[in-house]
């Protein structure tokens, strides 16, 4: 189901019972991140917050304020447009594994899927709502009139000890200037001042790549930022896709309709025909970097400051009926939790096309994302589970994983007392551990060195013969399903 806007995606929301609306002026500094935050904590994240009277500097913004708009597996799916996240998943399996059909039935659903797939290309229009308000565009001649300004866009001052406010749900738009492919990132943006703000894309990120390119070619790098749309955007602009795949594709097969697309007014760069509010600017390679930070970050700590480029902003534009999009990071559960473990869904028959032996994988909320990774497989062979451990650290994103805990295909790695249950079972940590190092987080800063550092893989799954075990295993304490079904019975269940 597409979504046209995000106060469309809060209309939903709202009809379902998933929104709670608050009137009371509130201050973006600090006081909305306290709130959600309780809100966050609360069992299944709680419910979507619309902020109608955000303060900024004790004045009330015109634009109202969301967060927590994902943060649960229900409003998850419904961004998505699926009545769960495991409708998606098995919509993309059954195309990545579609096969020559075999009679005229099956003819007609191979079809179906060819059309869903070109319905998902993204095509251009040369109007949309994100250009119903055009602030005026810099003059760079110096005879400027008024000049487009972020004072007005209610953006937080997440935690105490933050280096400002920041913008927290961007899709950042690059590209590569050799061969016009086309990312879209998610990059926080510290506000340094009414038209400048900072870029945190970290050293792995594509558009970290597109900027060293830029800066070795010595030209000004375009960049263009939206907020809001469909809230599929945000969830694809966070998805570990592999590299050289666009985001609006994805974005366009999840919503069954092509992203309309259009050109921005002071760059070549294209966002969202649809969006909510488009930042458009600038990086100039010859500026030196700036400080970052601190931010309270996903890791829950606060993450120090560091050099990145300066975004400097040409125009801003927007619908009429504009809303900020808004999230807030920090100690788990939050509500990047929830878009997390919709990514990992997603992209199972992808795991599984290199890895059919998996049955399923977890990112406990505890493992903040990547830290902290659950995979059960169904094993056949000795040292099978290092084979996944390996894999998986070479696969994307996942090379940032610190832990992975591999179990038996009987384990809901969906529940973490099971796994821990099993890793004290079932492992000898000296047989049963093995390290490495590679790539880590930019952010995490328990590594001996910025962006480098180890990690620990345990196998937690019955032992075979051929891995060293010389004893019988022994089987786990089950009951007797006859007598669980009859015991149902007594007890009226």
């Amino acid at each position: 189901m597409a979504i046209d806007s995000f106060g469309e995606f809060l209309s939903i929301l709202d009809k379902r019972g998933e929104l709670t609306q608050i009137s009371t002026t509130i201050a973006t500094e600090l006081e909305i991140t306290e709130i959600a935050d309780r809100e966050m904590k609360k069992p299944d994240g709680g419910k979507a917050l619309l902020f109608n009277s955000p303060s900024i500097n004790g004045s009330a913004s015109t634009l109202s304020l969301a967060i927590n708009t994902m943060g649960s597996h229900r409003r998850m799916a419904i961004a998505l447009g699926r009545g769960s996240v495991d409708e998606a998943v098995k919509d993309l399996e059954s195309i990545m594994h579609a096969k020559p059909p075999a009679s005229f039935t099956e003819a007609i659903k191979l079809l179906g899927s060819a059309l869903e797939l070109r319905h998902a290309k993204p095509k251009q229009v040369s109007n949309g709502a994100c250009k119903e308000i055009i602030e005026d565009p810099r003059d760079f001649s110096g005879n400027s009139a008024e000049l487009p300004t972020l004072s007005n866009l209610p953006i937080q001052k997440c935690w105490p000890k933050d280096g400002g406010r920041f913008i927290t749900l961007p899709c950042v738009v690059t590209q590569d200037p050799d061969t016009g492919a086309r990312n879209v990132g998610m990059y926080r943006m510290q506000v340094f001042d009414s038209q400048t703000t900072g870029m945190h894309w970290q050293l792995q990120k594509v558009a970290a790549r597109h900027g060293k390119q830029y800066y070795n070619q010595g030209k000004r790098m375009p960049v263009s930022v939206f907020l809001g749309g469909d809230p599929v955007y945000p969830f694809c602009a966070t998805a570990p896709l592999p590299d050289g795949l666009d985001e609006f594709l994805l974005a366009g097969y999840l919503r069954g309709k092509s992203v309309p697309l259009i050109k921005c007014e002071t760059n070549d760069l294209q966002v969202p025909a649809n969006a909510d509010i488009v930042i458009e600017g600038y990086v100039d390679p010859t500026e030196e970097l700036r400080d970052e930070g601190p931010f309270g970050d996903h890791t829950g700590y606060y993450t120090l400051p560091d050099k990145y480029p300066a975004f400097h902003i040409t125009t801003i534009t927007r619908r009429s009926d504009a809303v900020y999009p808004s999230t807030i990071v920090g100690q788990p559960p939050m509500e990047d939790f929830y878009m997390g473990s919709a990514s990992v869904k997603i992209f199972m028959p992808i795991f599984r096309m290199n890895f059919p032996e998996i049955i399923d994988i977890a990112l406990p909320a505890e493992g903040v994302f990547h830290n902290l990774v659950f995979v059960s497989i169904k094993k056949t062979y000795p040292m099978q589970a290092y084979k996944i451990m390996h894999g998986l650290w070479g696969m994307g994103q996942m090379m940032f994983s610190k832990y992975i805990v591999v179990v038996d295909d009987d384990v809901d790695v969906h529940n973490t007392s099971e796994v821990l249950f099993r890793i004290g079972a079932n492992t000898d940590p000296q047989r049963d551990t093995v390290f490495t190092r590679g790539p880590s987080d930019v952010l995490d800063h328990a590594t001996p060195e910025v962006a480098m550092g180890s990690k620990m893989g345990i196998d937690a799954t019955k032992k075979l013969s051929g891995e060293g075990f010389k004893r019988e295993w022994p089987p786990i304490i089950k009951m007797d399903k006859t007598i669980q079904n009859k015991v149902d019975e007594i007890l009226g269940k």
